[in-house]
């Protein structure tokens, strides 16, 4: 029989989401908990890498910051946007490697991986699936209760969260 996932021992009524924008340069993610159908923000940030680095070591970079939020926060899942298509080859590859040490993460924390298009995430947060990053960045706060700017990359991190929840 296969051990029972972290997330089973937790409270049913009450969940948290670590949403994650993945990217080879910067990783947004951002915590939301929901309870009693409220929507509450725990925390949100960037992954910033250095350039400078290898692309090995700045995955392994990504990797060791999302393992320290997995670790502290305990989330009941972690939600991310699919892959898209790309013109660029090496963007979309990138940021495929990226995704694989978000999902690795996540397996390695025995936590529940979930998966929506950038539309799905719009919709569910906007209501309009080509809205812009500005349109997300302002709902997301408005949602949370937020004051002042978020940075792009941790908006659309919190608002995966928003989609899964």
């Amino acid at each position: 029989m296969a051990p029972m996932p972290k997330s089973s021992a937790r409270r049913l009524d009450r969940e948290i989401v670590l949403g994650i924008d993945p990217g080879s340069i910067v990783t947004g993610w951002g915590l939301v908990e929901v309870e009693a159908n409220q929507l509450r923000h725990l925390s949100h940030g960037t992954i910033a890498t250095p350039t400078s680095l290898g692309l090995a070591l700045r995955l392994s970079q990504i990797y060791r910051e999302l393992h320290k939020i997995i670790e502290h926060y305990q989330p009941t899942a972690v939600s991310l946007e699919k892959v898209f298509f790309s013109r660029n080859v090496q963007s979309a590859l990138k940021l495929g490697q990226a995704r694989g040490v978000a999902l690795l993460a996540a397996a390695e924390g025995e936590i529940g991986v979930a998966e929506y298009s950038a539309a799905e995430v719009k919709v569910a947060v906007v209501g309009y699936g080509q809205a812009t990053k500005e349109q997300v960045q302002r709902m997301v706060g408005a949602l949370l209760c937020l004051r002042g700017s978020i940075r792009a990359d941790a908006a659309d991190a919190l608002a995966a969260a928003i989609c899964h929840i």
